[in-house]
């Protein structure tokens, strides 16, 4: 099972709505078991999942910690992990040990590049990730590129020799979908298009 680990130490990043949202884009491509695990003491994740309607594409619920030792949990398919705000020692590398992929939300505001920065720079110099091999990849979340709080975020992550995935927009779109227990996958193309097309390099690059 290939494993999406969504983690940024900073509450309010936009973790659970990426996770959300990766696990129902995931569930909707189709032919694939989806996996959502809630690391959150919160749990939104669960309450989106206790929300979703029982004629979308299944997206089911793992729960309990991290193990220690496995970076697989049976069986083919996606396995998405919502990481809680300040997650850090044996619970930080056992997750980390888990994901094949990373993925980092970060807002362009300058607590949250602050934030992420040092986070960043740690995970870079995790040496058990460099061992796995585990990629890593950034995602613009709640970004209009027109603004210079963008062009600010986008010199900022210059920095880091990581991939920026792609900027989100910020929009209604997402907590609407949210309150139904719905992804932006299970909405028309008429009210989503325009957010969808924004998740191709993330789909793209979670999958290859």
């Amino acid at each position: 099972m290939r494993s999406v680990l969504i983690i940024n130490p900073k509450g309010g990043s936009g973790k659970t709505t990426l996770a959300t949202n990766l696990a129902g884009g995931l569930a909707c491509a189709g032919g694939e078991d989806v996996r959502l695990w809630d690391l959150d003491r919160q749990h939104s994740a669960l309450e989106w999942l206790s929300l979703r309607p029982a004629d979308r594409p299944q997206v089911s619920a793992l729960s309990g910690k991290p193990g220690e030792n496995s970076r697989s949990h049976g069986g083919a398919g996606w396995l998405v992990l919502d990481a809680p705000a300040g997650i850090h020692g044996k619970m930080l590398q056992r997750a980390l040990k888990i994901a094949h992929k990373v993925i980092v939300p970060i807002q362009p505001s300058v607590f949250d590049m602050a934030a992420s920065g040092q986070f960043l720079r740690e995970l870079l110099e995790d040496k058990s990730l460099r061992k796995l091999q585990t990629r890593i990849g950034v995602v613009g979340m709640r970004v209009d590129p027109r603004t210079r709080a963008a062009s600010t975020l986008s010199a900022f992550l210059q920095q880091y020799d990581l991939p920026v995935l792609t900027w989100l927009r910020d929009t209604q779109v997402y907590a609407n979908a949210a309150f139904n227990g719905l992804s932006i996958f299970d909405l028309p193309e008429s009210i989503s298009g325009r957010d969808t097309a924004q998740w191709r390099p993330i789909l793209e690059w979670v999958s290859d």
